[in-house]
Order: C-alpha cells, then sequence, then structure tokens
C-alpha cells in the first residue's frame, strides 16, 4: 500500500509557500533594524517594572536587598571578622588593632558608594568570583596603611558561603525589620482606624455570595486587622541564623592551623556580635531554614492582603464604598467618563500573585541543597528583592486605594431593608430557645421559618406578622418583633475592642 499524501497548497515560486507569499509575509513582519537600541541608552534603562514605573514604592529596599546591599554586607561581615579575631585572641600573633584603625576599617562600610559599587564591579571581571572580588578590594584599602599587615587576615578560614549566608541574613533581617514590617504595620494601622470608625456600620453579610446575617463593616476590617497583626509578630519572630564554619562546617582548616582555639565558641561569638541567632551545624552552607519561616509568613500576610484587596473590590462593586477619583490619581476610564475604577486594588492583586509565587520558589529552592552544596540559592538568593519588591508595591497601592474610599452607608441600609429574611435565623433560634425551656408550641421551627423566607423576599411587615403569630411569650415576641436587619449585628460593635 503506497504512502498517504496531503494535497499540494498553489505555489506560486519556488519553496512550500513561494515567492510571492513570502515576500508577502516579510512585508507584514515589521522590520526593527532601523531602530535605535534601548539596550545601549546611557543612563542604562530599567528592564524591570520595579525598577522603572514603581521605582519610587521600592526604593526603600534598594539598601537593603540590592547587588549593591549585598557587597556592602560582604565588606562589612570581612572586615567585623578581622577585628573579631585580632580581638579574641582566637589567632595568635595577630596584633591588637588601635580604635582608628577599627574605625578605618568600619569606615569601608559606612562610606561605600557608587564609586566602591563601580570598583567592585570591575575586580570581579577579572576575578569572576564576587566573594573573592570582595577580598580584593578590603586589601587594596590596606595597602600603605598601618593595616597592611592584617592582609593574610582577612578572608581567613571562610569560604564563600561564611561570608553569603551572613550578609544575606543582615539583608533579610533589615528588610523585614525596617522595610516589610513598618510597612504593614502602618497599613494595618490605618485599618484599624477604619475598624473603628466604621463600627456601627451595619452592613448585609454575604456568605457563598448570598444574603446572610447582618454584621458591622467596622467588624470584618477588624477582622483582616488580626490577622495581619499574626503573621507580622511571626515574621519578625523568626530567629535569623548564621553560620562561619568553613568548607563543609566542621571547622578543619580552622582546627588544623590553630588548634588551640575555641573555634566553635570564636564562631557563636562572632555571629551573635552581628545581631543574629548562631546554627551550629551545617553543611557548607548554612540551611537558609529560617529564610524559608519568614517568606512562608509574609507570603501568608500577602495571601491576606489579597483576600482584603479582592473584598474591597466587591464592596466597591456593590456600591459600598463610593471611590474619590483625586485619591485614586488620573483618569478613571479611558472611554467611559462615569467610571472610577479600583485600579489599586487590582493592582494590588497582580503585585501580590507575583510576589508569593517568588516567595513560594524561595521557600521550595532554598531548603533544598544537593549533599554538602549546590549553587542553586545564589541565583534563587538574587530574586528576594522582587519578591519583597512587588509585596511592598501592593501594600503601597492597597493603602493609597484605602485612603481614597468612602463609605456609603444609605446603600448599605437600603440592601439592609431589602433582606427581612435574614432575621429567619434569629426568630428560629429564639424558638430553639424558648422549646429547651419547656415551652409549647415551638415545634418545627426551622422548617416554618424555612417555608417563609426560602426563595422569596419578605418584607417588615411579613416578618413581624409571621413572629406575632408564632405563640411566643410576650416579652420574646416584642423583642423579635422591634428586630431590623441593621439591628441584627449581635456583638460586631464590641468585637472592634479585641484590637490592641
Amino acid at each position: 500500500m503506497g504512502r498517504a499524501t496531503l494535497p499540494s497548497a498553489p505555489s506560486h515560486g519556488t519553496g512550500p509557500l513561494g515567492v510571492r507569499a513570502r515576500e508577502k509575509i516579510a512585508a507584514m513582519t515589521h522590520d526593527q533594524s532601523h531602530r535605535t537600541s534601548l539596550a545601549a541608552a546611557t543612563p542604562a534603562l530599567a528592564l524591570t517594572p520595579l525598577d522603572g514605573r514603581y521605582r519610587e514604592a521600592v526604593a526603600p529596599l534598594v539598601d537593603h536587598l540590592s547587588e549593591a546591599a549585598l557587597n556592602r554586607e560582604r565588606v562589612h561581615v570581612e572586615v567585623e571578622w578581622l577585628i573579631h579575631l585580632t580581638e579574641t585572641g582566637a589567632l595568635p600573633g595577630a596584633r591588637t588593632l588601635s580604635d582608628a584603625e577599627k574605625a578605618t576599617l568600619r569606615a569601608m562600610v559606612t562610606e561605600f558608594n557608587a564609586e566602591h559599587i563601580a570598583e567592585l564591579a570591575e575586580i570581579e571581571r577579572e576575578t569572576v568570583h564576587d566573594v573573592k572580588a570582595v577580598e580584593y578590594f578590603i586589601k587594596r584599602r590596606l595597602e600603605g596603611t598601618s593595616l597592611a599587615d592584617m592582609s593574610e587576615i582577612v578572608h581567613i578560614f571562610c569560604t564563600s558561603e561564611d561570608i553569603n549566608n551572613l550578609s544575606y541574613a543582615l539583608m533579610v533581617q533589615g528588610a523585614v525589620r525596617e522595610v516589610w514590617a513598618p510597612a504593614v504595620n502602618a497599613l494595618a494601622d490605618e485599618l484599624t482606624e477604619m475598624a473603628r470608625a466604621y463600627r456601627a456600620v451595619p452592613m448585609l453579610s454575604r456568605t457563598h455570595g448570598q444574603p446572610a446575617t447582618p454584621t458591622t463593616l467596622g467588624k470584618e476590617i477588624a477582622v483582616w486587622v488580626h490577622r495581619l497583626r499574626r503573621q507580622i509578630a511571626r515574621a519578625t519572630s523568626v530567629e535569623v541564623l548564621g553560620k562561619i564554619n568553613g568548607a563543609t562546617g566542621t571547622y578543619a582548616a580552622h582546627t588544623v592551623a590553630v588548634p588551640g582555639t575555641d573555634w566553635e565558641a570564636t564562631a557563636k561569638s562572632f555571629v551573635e556580635h552581628l545581631g543574629l541567632v548562631f546554627n551550629p551545624l551545617t553543611t557548607q552552607i548554612e540551611s537558609h531554614d529560617w529564610q524559608a519561616e519568614i517568606y512562608q509568613a509574609v507570603a501568608h500576610s500577602n495571601r491576606i492582603l489579597h483576600n482584603l484587596a479582592t473584598d474591597v473590590w466587591t464592596y466597591i462593586s456593590l456600591g459600598y464604598f463610593a471611590q474619590r477619583l483625586s485619591a485614586q490619581g488620573g483618569t478613571g476610564s479611558s472611554t467611559m467618563p462615569h467610571k472610577v475604577n479600583p485600579i489599586r486594588f487590582e493592582n494590588a492583586e497582580a503585585n501580590l500573585e507575583i510576589a508569593n509565587a517568588l516567595f513560594d520558589t524561595l521557600t521550595a529552592t532554598l531548603t533544598t541543597s544537593r549533599l554538602q552544596r549546590d549553587l542553586t540559592d545564589s541565583t534563587t538568593q538574587r530574586n528576594i528583592a522582587p519578591a519583597f519588591g512587588h509585596t511592598l508595591l501592593s501594600i503601597s497601592n492597597i493603602a493609597r486605594g484605602l485612603q481614597g474610599l468612602d463609605v456609603d452607608a444609605n446603600a448599605m441600609a437600603a440592601d439592609l431593608d431589602g433582606n427581612w429574611e435574614v432575621l429567619g435565623e434569629a426568630v428560629q433560634s429564639a424558638m430553639r430557645a424558648l422549646a429547651v425551656a419547656g415551652v409549647g408550641g415551638m415545634e418545627n421551627p426551622y422548617e416554618r421559618l424555612k417555608e417563609l423566607t426560602r426563595g422569596r423576599r419578605v418584607t417588615g411587615d411579613d416578618m413581624r406578622e409571621f413572629i406575632l403569630g408564632l405563640g411566643l411569650p410576650e416579652d420574646v415576641a416584642t423583642r423579635l418583633a422591634a428586630l431590623t436587619p441593621a439591628s441584627y449585628v449581635g456583638l460586631a460593635d464590641s468585637l472592634v475592642d479585641t484590637l490592641a
């Protein structure tokens, strides 16, 4: 049996498509060869929106999580290690440094600037090794000074990971405590003010999207605050660990070179001197478990913020919140002048999703390292900054979005007044309690209310007529007949007081 073939398309020249067809496709393809290269622009243009469009919102992280910040912390750790060895006598023969010499060394950190960043980049082009570049950077500054005899102490007994793990620990600790926590705490403070201001404003709940037992706007906002505060406390209470124990975590080089020093004690005191918690058992790398713990807490906080953003968006669509265009900034819709779009909350949603994709990857990747060391964490940790950057941008957007909202209590009241059936829960619960107390005629309360309320609208008059026909004790009938959807909010108002 012969091989099956497909019919050929008409050809107006040689080749499968034909010359004319190919010429037509080429003409349709936009030629970019004449364009100026943006990649060659000076100063260099940002590739990502965090360093371009959204730079202002994320700028505080540069001092903590940028490549330059990493190199500054590496210089810091190297300098402090040198000083520590001379102060503790861990290295016999190393002289004690004067206060002026210590100040000179520490000035490499405090005065670290753009020129130093460029110089380190130049050195690294030669070494093709970032930590070695830092070592040479420091040694250059010792030449021709009273510290020249300290040159061989720089980086002694250290593998690159000894410097890197401590540097990243200081960077992340600073970013969390000095940037992320203040930002999310400020947002929680803003929400707390809203919770207190609207604690008594009644609002129809929606469980499964359906009208349900009323609450107050303030109490619902307080739920978000309570959830956020727990994650802030969780993230900021994680022990940030560090190690400085050599190539495979055994102090092998230390003990062979200087067997008389208690190297575990020396390492512990140094890590604690940096403000970190000592990790006594590691491979070549510090295991990064503390990072995973922080990122999980921050990611959890982000999921709470995402829930907040989507709920506020929904309340805006229901008319419970009105947006002020002046507070949102700029034009609403490009074609529909009546609209003010909830862009701050939508932007926050998207950035929270990007941030958590990164945090989840960081958590999964950093906690696994082949045998005693692989280099996957090096690339992974360079993406800590974008994860926090998208988080910080989201917090900023939510805060700005909230500041542009006005509560429409009338819209909430109208919604409540259109859903008297939500009082069915109150009536059947009271009937059950009376039955337990021995009052007769209270049988099948749920079924009786279901017959009245399910699948149809109930007016206030309908509900009162039903209540008064149930044969309830007079005081209970009076209490229930006076109830309205707006007043059926339980302890919602006072629950706001549980916020610190």
